[in-house]
């Protein structure tokens, strides 16, 4: 995959040329300007630290568990012979606040974007970012604890969009440190060593910067689905000391408790990343902008140039679309699911170990085949978006059908496997 940029589209950044000095048509992997210079290598403890985090930010907190409990004490809160709750103005049923407090949590997380999103390539602030943004979803996760009532399900309604809100930032600026962790691991910065010096073409240096980011790409979701299995182990462990199935009051304590253990593993995780990762400065904000003036600026000279790169605009609009069909085929699916199994914290929580172990599978054989059939991202990318519309049609299916289309118990344990495996 060409890494290849317009120098018109891309300011503020140098790339590496061999001694010949190509004409900038030939241009070849971009890196900060804030970066010229002795960038520290990336070292395997820090790449391991940065696992750890993502091991921790794994998802059962505040997107799996703190969202069923949000469900779990609105279907209790609400009237028995309507299934109504007054949310936003009228009365809904559970599934429509759900859905709704879900299409806010996304409208507020595209505000903060535009303010802070320049953060993630710009300047030194990604770090702490993550950090503050992090220390909130702490907070949202441990308040859980004080949320299993059904007469609380208002304040359950703040910490769901909340969570939701802080999870994807957090998730966002963990991710945002990935391409300057990769671009400087021992092996690529001896392939630019070898492009400067001529011994090796651009097209290898693309090849080896993209089989890189590959590598430690699936490494760190393997490593965080092997580790996710762990923490889900010891939680079928406390959820049978809490007793959740005597009550559903135990239920409901269950699923508190659940949230904040997950949190505080997140916690203690995540530690190690804050305390060992090296100052990469991103690119530097142009004269006369600030933070907030250059992400506005960044995303007027993306529509302005993207018309300019005709396979970039549909590769976008496509990958858009795909995604916000992702994100809500899942969020429809958890609701569907939450209902079907009728709350229960362990059948939820062994839905999900068998959701991660066969992701864990999936990501091994998608990383051997590209491995051994040297395959592009591309490729693999493509495959996971047949999937993506093969699951979408499965749910389509119960439109008009009351036997298929994520309407049995047995329909969710396939979705578990099928959804880890691709």
């Amino acid at each position: 995959m060409s890494t290849t940029p317009d120098p018109a589209v891309i300011d503020g950044t140098r790339s590496i040329k061999p001694p010949s000095q190509q004409d900038a048509s030939t241009m070849g992997i971009v890196v900060p300007t804030l970066a010229e210079g002795d960038t520290p290598t990336s070292t395997k403890k820090e790449i391991w630290a940065w696992y750890a985090y993502y091991i921790g930010s794994n998802g059962l907190a505040l997107f799996n568990f703190g969202p069923t409990a949000f469900q779990n004490l609105l279907a209790q809160a609400a009237a028995e012979d309507t299934g109504l709750l007054s949310f936003a103005g009228r009365e809904r049923d559970v599934n429509s606040i759900v859905l709704l407090a879900n299409g806010m949590s996304f409208a507020i997380q595209a505000i903060l974007f535009l303010a802070i999103g320049a953060y993630a390539d710009f300047g030194t602030g990604r770090r702490w970012i993550l950090l503050v943004w992090s220390i909130i979803a702490y907070g949202i996760g441990f308040g859980w604890l004080g949320v299993h009532d059904p007469s609380k399900w208002q304040i359950a309604s703040g910490l769901y969009i909340a969570g939701l809100i802080a999870y994807q930032l957090t998730l966002t600026y963990w991710t945002a440190a990935f391409p300057s962790l990769a671009r400087n691991t021992p092996q690529l910065k001896e392939a630019a060593r070898q492009y400067q010096s001529g011994e090796i073409t651009q097209q290898d240096m693309d090849r080896k910067d993209e089989m890189e980011r590959s590598r430690l790409s699936n490494v760190a979701f393997y490593v965080q689905s092997v580790g996710e299995v762990v923490i889900l182990a010891i939680i079928v462990g406390i959820m049978f000391g809490v007793k959740v199935d005597a009550s559903t009051e135990n239920n409901n304590w269950g699923l508190s408790v659940l949230v904040t253990f997950a949190t505080s593993c997140w916690l203690v995780l995540s530690l190690p990343w804050f305390l060992m990762e090296k100052k990469r400065p991103g690119m530097k904000v142009p004269e006369s902008m600030n933070m907030i003036t250059v992400g506005v600026w960044q995303l007027y000279q993306a529509f302005t140039k993207i018309w300019h790169l005709r396979q970039s605009l549909i590769y976008l609009a496509g990958y858009f679309l795909l995604g916000d069909s992702l994100n809500t085929t899942v969020t429809v699916i958890g609701t569907l699911q939450n209902q079907i199994v009728s709350y229960n914290t362990l059948t939820l929580t062994y839905l999900l170990i068998v959701g991660i172990v066969t992701q864990a599978i999936g990501i091994g054989v998608f990383w051997l085949i590209q491995k051994r059939f040297d395959l592009s991202a591309k490729t693999m990318f493509n495959a996971v978006m047949v999937s993506i519309v093969l699951l979408d049609g499965w749910g389509m299916v119960g439109n008009w059908t009351d036997k298929f289309g994520f309407k049995n118990v047995w329909e969710v344990w396939l979705y578990q496997a099928f959804y880890g495996l691709l």
